[in-house]
């Protein structure tokens, strides 16, 4: 299919079992008939309607003729030796590619999904960003991430941290559409409280997030203990200050009663000194939260190295030690290079 083609029809699988009602109701089609499409696409997987065959012959051309049935195919699939994590480069309908990441927990499967092909952020350790950004994913796109990882690993996507390439909150409609479609009991049926999102802090959105009341976990990339070192790594920060990004976080966790966690990259030489954990202790303290530390991957084009083991133990006791609740990241798939971007960034090259 062409991608005007494609343009010029509506996306069947990113509407709500709702939507796709009422846009049968319009067509004068049985209200049976959406409820059949919909468990096609959500739980049989289909990727055409000519695989629906319970319904008529008819109805498949009609549908066909109005409406596209996105999907993901598998580019390149890397398996971790060390721990079975497996990384996943996607390639879209429209040639872009996207990557997410299936780890194994004593307590399930999570995927780690993106939700933009590209970054515009700017983060300058962190590697989706460098290929630039091209557009927002789908409300479909994001679900086919899950179902294709589902349907090549044969296990059950337990959790989902949108963790991926790009920024959640700057494709925040198409995010949120998305949650409730993975939710949705007709279909995936996750549980809210078995899905993280990150954001680098678009406090504007955050508030809008905590409108929805969507009792998912909300982890902030923090990276930093004082605006002007946040400056540096983040240019989000030149928008919004710590303090205006705390009072957020705070709106809420007093809302939804839901504990946010803090992520904090571990960069050598930039970050990570005592001086920093105790600025971080105060800056955090009393709100009760969570930090999350991890070890900055390594991107040749950032320059940033990251800290020894022993440096990023003393920076979680250091936490411990003035009352923040504090872990280091487990480390997966590290033989793979299982943080996301640089799949996306080596194939960018290679299409180009």
């Amino acid at each position: 299919m062409e991608p005007t083609e494609i343009k010029l029809k509506k996306d069947i699988k990113s509407m709500s079992p709702d939507e796709l009602a009422e846009e049968f109701k319009a067509k004068k089609l049985p209200a049976f008939r959406a409820k059949q499409v919909f468990a096609w696409l959500h739980q049989k997987r289909a990727t055409s309607f000519a695989e629906m065959t319970d319904l008529p012959a008819a109805m498949r051309e009609q549908l066909d003729g109005e409406y596209v049935i996105h999907s993901v195919k598998i580019e390149r699939k890397l398996v971790s030796k060390i721990d079975g994590t497996v990384k996943y480069l996607y390639r879209l309908d429209d040639g872009e590619t996207v990557e997410a990441v299936l780890m194994h927990y004593k307590h399930g499967t999570s995927l780690c999904v993106s939700t933009q092909a590209g970054c515009k952020m700017g983060c300058t350790f962190c590697a989706s960003t460098i290929a630039g950004f091209e557009r927002n994913l789908l409300p479909s796109e994001m679900l086919d991430e899950v179902y294709a990882a589902q349907q090549d690993s044969g296990e059950r996507v337990d959790g989902m941290v949108l963790m991926g390439i790009g920024e959640p909150l700057d494709n925040f409609d198409n995010v949120i559409k998305f949650l409730r479609l993975v939710s949705c009991k007709e279909g995936q049926n996750m549980g809210m409280r078995h899905i993280s999102l990150s954001t680098c802090g678009l406090v504007d959105k955050i508030y809008d997030l905590m409108e929805m009341d969507l009792q998912l976990t909300l982890s902030i990339s923090l990276h930093a203990s004082n605006d002007e070192r946040r400056k540096k790594l983040m240019p989000v920060a030149r928008r919004w200050s710590i303090a205006e990004l705390l009072k957020a976080c705070r709106e809420y966790y007093k809302r939804t009663g839901r504990r946010i966690s803090f992520e904090y990259a571990l960069i050598g030489g930039e970050n990570d000194s005592e001086a920093d954990a105790e600025e971080l202790a105060a800056l955090l303290g009393g709100s009760g939260c969570h930090v999350n530390l991890i070890q900055v991957n390594k991107v040749e084009e950032s320059g940033y190295k990251r800290g020894t083991r022993e440096n990023t133990e003393r920076f979680r006791a250091l936490l411990e030690k003035r009352g923040i609740n504090a872990t280091i990241r487990r480390e997966l798939g590290s033989d793979i290079n299982a943080a996301c971007g640089q799949l996306r960034r080596e194939q960018k090259q290679k299409d180009n």
